[in-house]
């Protein structure tokens, strides 16, 4: 994991805009709670659990302290407005599988800041030694599926009337994957392994 140390904090410029990019740590706690409220609730509904509520943030917390979640912060003018997450179960029977989460702040999506997020957390799997790496999305969220294929992830489910909402309507969720020894191996043939991390 000193490799991911040694890679925050940084600043990335995406789409013109200017991001600080930075791990994950309890002092964080408040102004990841800021930001998650601050989201519209349909953005939450592909999460495992409300992280609008303190106590299941806290919690997120915790699980950062023993490295099973894995989490970097994007802040603009000091402000979070972007997280990218990458949890893993030691205790499963899928402990070479990491579940990635993404979110992104209204005001910096037309700056590509959740490609951006998609590919530092492809570098935090390759840290991690994960060989497998998850993640969802409502179906309606065309855009964001979109940024998941583009970085080689595929669709392997759909689960129909999965989550839903406060109003008690229902939404699918797309279930997307990545063989992130297979993806890292096509990097190579191509020589891309460099670009791709220089490109986040």
């Amino acid at each position: 994991m000193s490799a991911l140390t040694a890679r925050y904090p940084r600043t990335i410029k995406s789409n013109s805009a200017s991001f600080d990019l930075s791990l994950m740590h309890a002092i964080d706690e408040p102004d990841v709670l800021r930001f998650a409220r601050a989201l519209p609730a349909h953005d939450l509904l592909f999460m495992r659990r409300d992280i609008t509520n303190a106590k299941v943030l806290s919690a997120w917390v915790r699980e950062i302290g023993v490295e099973n979640i894995v989490s970097v912060l994007a802040r603009r003018a000091g402000e979070v407005v972007g997280c990218a997450a990458v949890v893993r179960d030691v205790h499963s029977f899928s402990p070479h599988v990491g579940d990635l989460r993404v979110l992104v702040a209204p005001s910096a999506r037309e700056h590509g800041l959740g490609r951006a997020l998609v590919q530092e957390a492809y570098l935090i799997a390759l840290a991690m030694g994960l060989e497998k790496l998850t993640a969802h999305a409502t179906a309606d969220q065309r855009a964001a599926i979109t940024v998941f294929e583009d970085l080689g992830f595929r669709v392997e489910a759909l689960l129909r009337d999965h989550v839903r909402d406060a109003s008690g309507a229902k939404f699918d969720i797309v279930v997307l994957s990545l063989d992130v020894a297979a993806h890292q191996a096509k990097l190579e043939l191509y020589g891309l392994p460099e670009a791709f991390a220089a490109s986040s």
